[in-house]
């Protein structure tokens, strides 16, 4: 199953928080690291998880190999700064990769999710789409070592993984909220689409600022022109332009609309003090409902309904008691 990496990271965190190893104020590193550091293929911070949460990335494999696959002394324990912040190793089934999903931490005092500056929060991505938003190959590079021989043939990089993303708000405060989303929460829209509507979006500003009107005709065809333009591993790359001395390259940045915030006014069933799942209500997530009911029979499950993109279930621990003895 591709919830396969949701469910075990939101089983383990609970069973963390109930032995006390970590509570909802601990850094959202340590939730991932101390609950399964051994089923990543990726750690951005691989400093931080030693130093800090003695969790040694590499602990299998030896420095000189290592050097061999391109992996150099100052890329061992540092900190890559590149998206995502974790991967999980994949898995095979039937000839099938399922897992690998990808894990950004989005981490707040306030009530808004903190901006997503590297990259368009979405449902999947695939290693090839990562590496071209990063600029580079490390990340892939990385997953490969750690996935051994399921990473040899070609799929393994154009294989959609599931985008998860873990958010806090309310950091050290009684109104804290934690919950693992998965990424359809935040694509209502298709990025493809996104794209080009934002282009539109900035040349009608243009247009207004320059006070010049132009024909509904001649609009039409500048919307049919810029909807070519849907490829963020095209839109990320570094562009040679003809005498230029730079290398132009655009930055993908967004801000989360409230309406899209599952902490928000919008979804008060989320309540202060909890931690929760939050997946988009499909077939397979009734499967996953009789599953995670049975490992954590504590958790209630209910659906919310995103007032753009339909039913999400919620697998919530700690409705209406508020998780007080955890922070």
């Amino acid at each position: 199953m591709s919830l396969t990496d949701a469910a075990t990271l939101f089983v383990r965190v609970i069973n963390n928080l109930k032995k006390g190893t970590i509570n909802l104020n601990s850094p959202l590193e340590e939730f991932v690291v101390r609950t399964c550091g051994k089923d990543l293929a990726y750690i951005d911070d691989r400093k931080d998880a030693k130093e800090t949460y003695g969790f040694d990335f590499w602990s299998n494999l030896s420095e000189d190999w290592l050097k061999k696959q391109g992996i150099g002394k100052n890329l061992l324990y540092s900190q890559s700064q590149h998206f995502p912040d974790f991967l999980f190793k994949v898995k095979k089934q039937r000839e099938k990769y399922i897992g690998g999903s990808l894990l950004e931490l989005k981490d707040s005092k306030g009530g808004s999710i903190a901006s997503f500056n590297s990259t368009i929060p979405t449902k999947y991505k695939s290693l090839e789409e990562i590496d071209v938003v990063n600029g580079d190959y490390l990340v892939s590079r990385i997953a490969t070592i750690m996935d051994g021989k399921l990473a040899l043939t070609e799929r393994y990089f154009k294989f959609e993984r599931k985008c998860l993303y873990f958010i806090r708000t309310h950091k050290e405060s009684e109104k804290v909220k934690v919950s693992l989303v998965d990424g359809s929460f935040f694509e209502t829209v298709p990025k493809e689409h996104l794209f080009y509507q934002m282009l539109m979006n900035v040349f009608r500003e243009h247009l207004e600022k320059k006070k010049k009107t132009i024909s509904p005709e001649e609009l039409k065809e500048a919307a049919e022109t810029f909807s070519h333009i849907n490829d963020q591993t095209i839109i990320a790359k570094s562009q040679d332009i003809q005498k230029a001395s730079v290398r132009p390259r655009l930055r993908i940045m967004a801000e989360v609309h409230p309406e899209g915030n599952p902490h928000g006014a919008s979804y008060p069933e989320i309540t202060e003090g909890s931690f929760n799942l939050i997946l988009q209500s499909s077939p397979e997530v009734k499967e996953l409902e009789k599953e995670l009911s049975t490992h954590v029979p504590e958790i209630e499950v209910f659906s919310i309904f995103h007032k753009r993109n339909g039913e999400h279930r919620v697998f919530q621990f700690g409705k209406g008691k508020r998780l007080t003895q955890f922070l």
